[in-house]
């Protein structure tokens, strides 16, 4: 490993890649990302309106009070022969109703373990959020990475070709080498001043993309990082996802509150029984009398026939339970097939560098040695011309394996769930 940075050092220098102080690292894209992305407040704002329905459903089994009074005036007349209380008056009424439920069937316990699955389904929809950001911010940081030096590769590219026109036509002009080899030296020439042009577009997309998230430009040293280590064993992978996946935790606690809503129903079909207590008194100021009362009253409920609505309430709750599992069904599916991709692309991926590095040697010995048996005759200028784009192919496939790499090691361990930031802001590890 050490000989391989080394080598891309090396690389880096003779491309005019080791501006490293300008460089914005890693870390500080995420960083910025996380402050900046409304899908995480999003997510945060989500995870406290679980709690606070947490607090709803806890509060269903503590006492309720009210208190309702009035105050007013009221004048009686009557033509009977014989009537009592009449005239005007002034009258004042006062009354505390408490309420305390007993007995509800399991309605209450069922929604309070509602509510705390839907705070687990809540904070694992967070680190989900979290974790898919810091991917969608490595991709896009390694991405113009590499766009950044497969751009320089490709004007170094050009600068070599030009030397080889320039070299051709001199020879021309002694009469060493035909017309065609200027041409084929001046149309690998124009041909590369393409690539370069689709490189620069391929780079601006990149950046844009990583404005979107990051909020700020990508700077113009980028390097892509070493990847991060991932299980040496597939199913050690696949076991860490199939336990930490953070949407494989968010269904399954969906399915847990499906089915307390189960439960929910069925409780509609049960006794319910709650203490009523009143304390109340009414004031008489013209005839100067109060009339005081106090009652505890024991309520029960029983539900007889509710016209088949509980019945279809039940029914319903047992087909989103059942559709709950489903999903997570699928979404064990879909975590084994994302675990079995980059894993294996992973590890495809660190194949495809340590032969792309062993081209790269190769193919610069095989370009310095056609040049110099070039200037004895022994080669011609298409073959130093495909010596050179041998060349160049290979440093760019070198350039798309790291990256590749990267992306794929980062894609596996946000599968397995375990794809996030220490608090001092780093990635897990990255290096």
């Amino acid at each position: 490993m050490l000989r391989q940075k080394f080598g891309f050092l090396l690389l880096a220098a003779s491309l005019g890649l080791t501006d490293l102080g300008s460089a914005q690292t890693l870390e500080e894209a995420i960083r910025l990302a996380h402050l900046n992305n409304p899908q995480i407040e999003a997510e945060r704002r989500n995870a406290q309106v679980a709690q606070e329905r947490l607090e709803q459903a806890r509060s269903s089994r503590r006492p309720r009070a009210n208190f309702a009074g009035s105050a007013g005036f009221e004048s009686v007349d009557s033509n009977q022969p014989f009537a009592f209380g009449l005239g005007d008056r002034a009258l004042a009424s006062a009354q505390i109703e408490t309420t305390l439920p007993v007995y509800t069937g399991g309605r209450i316990e069922s929604g309070i373990r509602q509510a705390q699955a839907g705070i687990e389904v809540s904070d694992a929809r967070l680190s989900g959020a979290t974790q898919t950001l810091i991917l969608d911010v490595v991709t896009a940081y390694v991405d113009v990475a590499r766009d950044l030096e497969a751009l320089r590769i490709r004007e170094n590219s050009v600068l070599l070709l030009t030397e080889q026109v320039r070299a051709a036509r001199d020879r021309f002009e002694v009469g060493v080498v035909t017309r065609t080899d200027v041409a084929q030296a001046e149309a690998r020439l124009e041909g590369a001043r393409a690539g370069l042009a689709s490189a620069r577009a391929i780079l601006e997309a990149s950046k844009a993309t990583y404005m979107l998230l990051v909020g700020e430009p990508a700077g113009n040293a980028l390097l892509v990082p070493e990847p991060p280590t991932i299980p040496a064993a597939f199913e050690t992978a696949l076991d860490q996802a199939l336990i930490a996946n953070p949407d494989l935790i968010a269904a399954r606690f969906n399915e847990a509150a499906a089915a307390e809503t189960i439960e929910a129903a069925r409780s509609e079909l049960r006794p319910s029984v709650s203490i009523r207590g009143t304390a109340g008194f009414q004031e008489n100021f013209n005839q100067n009398f109060r009339d005081t009362s106090i009652a505890a009253v024991a309520q029960a409920t029983i539900p007889l026939y509710t016209g088949g609505q509980v019945a279809s309430q039940i029914r319903v709750a047992r087909l989103e339970r059942d559709r709950a599992r489903l999903q997570t069904q699928a979404l064990e599916r879909q975590v084994r097939t994302q675990v079995a991709q980059s894993w294996y692309a992973t590890r495809a991926a660190e194949s495809s560098i340590a032969a792309s590095n062993r081209q790269v040697e190769a193919a610069e010995i095989a370009y310095q040695g056609a040049q110099e048996e070039l200037s004895v005759g022994v080669r011609t200028t298409l073959d130093v011309l495909d010596q050179e784009q041998q060349l160049l192919d290979a440093r760019l496939n070198l350039v798309a394996a790291r990256r590749d790499a990267v992306v794929a090691a980062h894609q596996l361990r946000r599968a397995m769930g375990v794809l996030s930031r220490d608090p001092a802001g780093q990635v897990s590890n990255l290096q």
